[in-house]
């Protein structure tokens, strides 16, 4: 059991270096070949701070472990937007234009809808299929809102400062000195170290729980959801201390998308029509009613209190006893 836990965290470790080099490699060869920053930014940085929790899915689904899998992304959905986002607000308020209550907000709720009902019925090659459709979809449109006066030149700024920083976890080195063929092979071994981290994180979880006789999908929605979420926990509390309240919701409700989405997606063509991926009822509930609080508070006043930040923190320890009484 120590082993397994201690090989598990290694797992992540990996994981979580590998995917920050991705990001970064991806980024800025996409940079380097003149891709707009607007499409840097909502697609490429945003797909890329997901990879973990895709991937790690994605495993779990491949080898089988359907309950990790799926708890991976809906333990992901709901701990951004009450841990995360609670931890956020407690350091102070979390403020909000009401252009991304109105646009982004509800496409990212929408999403988590749709996943949740989905991953109910099961998820499957088809159902995949449609999350995937449906997730493009979403990139186009976002797109679009991007493209769109103030937005674009924020997200250009973001990405073009993005593609700039040194890794979070890399030593420091200027990214002007690095030779152009680099990045390429930044990004590909990022993406061999994701994958990597990924299957050492999946298998000594399902191990763990077999161990502890307990479902693979509490394991999954706690132990491996939270490790998949460390990247947007430590992005939002950076965000939160440069006061960049917008850029904290939409990283969080922007990875509830993906999550659901793309994330749903392979998970549904990584199970197969055989044995599909399911989340119970109450998990799928759950899911939906933590976006929705998330976007009530929100919208009452733009802002997020400390009240309010507790509130969320508060319905985040209550899910855990939900899901064990299923």
């Amino acid at each position: 059991m120590v082993v397994q836990i201690l090989l598990a965290v290694a797992g992540l470790v990996v994981l979580t270096f590998a995917a920050d080099h991705l990001v970064l490699g991806s980024s800025r060869l996409a940079k380097r070949i003149r891709i707009s920053p607007v499409v840097v930014g909502v697609v490429v940085i945003g797909l890329g701070t997901s990879a973990p929790e895709f991937l790690v899915s994605g495993v779990a689904a491949a080898r089988g472990d359907t309950g990790l899998a799926v708890g991976n992304i809906a333990g992901s959905n709901i701990l951004n937007l009450t841990l995360v986002l609670g931890i956020a607000a407690l350091a102070g308020s979390v403020a909000v234009t009401s252009q991304v209550i109105r646009r982004e907000v509800p496409l990212a709720v929408g999403a988590v809808v749709l996943f949740s009902f989905l991953a109910w019925a099961g998820l499957r090659p088809i159902t995949g299929a449609a999350l995937a459709v449906t997730g493009v979809g979403a990139i186009f449109l976002l797109l679009g809102w991007a493209r769109q006066g103030r937005s674009n030149e924020e997200i250009a700024d973001d990405a073009v400062e993005f593609t700039h920083a040194a890794a979070q976890i890399d030593v420091p080195v200027a990214p002007s000195r690095l030779p152009a063929w680099f990045e390429p092979i930044r990004a590909t071994l990022g993406l061999a170290g994701v994958l990597a981290g990924a299957q050492l994180l999946v298998s000594n979880a399902s191990a763990i729980a077999e161990d502890l006789g307990v479902p693979q999908v509490i394991i999954g929605f706690t132990l491996v959801a939270l490790g998949t979420s460390l990247p947007e926990l430590v992005t939002t509390v950076q965000a939160q201390r440069r006061g960049e309240s917008d850029l904290v919701v939409g990283n969080l409700f922007g990875s509830n998308l993906f999550n659901s989405l793309i994330g749903g997606a392979v998970v549904g063509f990584a199970s197969g029509s055989a044995a599909p991926a399911r989340a119970a009822v109450a998990l799928s509930v759950t899911m939906i009613l933590t976006a929705g609080l998330a976007w009530v508070l929100l919208r009452r006043g733009l802002a997020l209190t400390r009240v309010e930040a507790l509130a969320l923190l508060a319905a985040y320890a209550l899910t855990m006893p939900l899901l064990l009484s299923t």
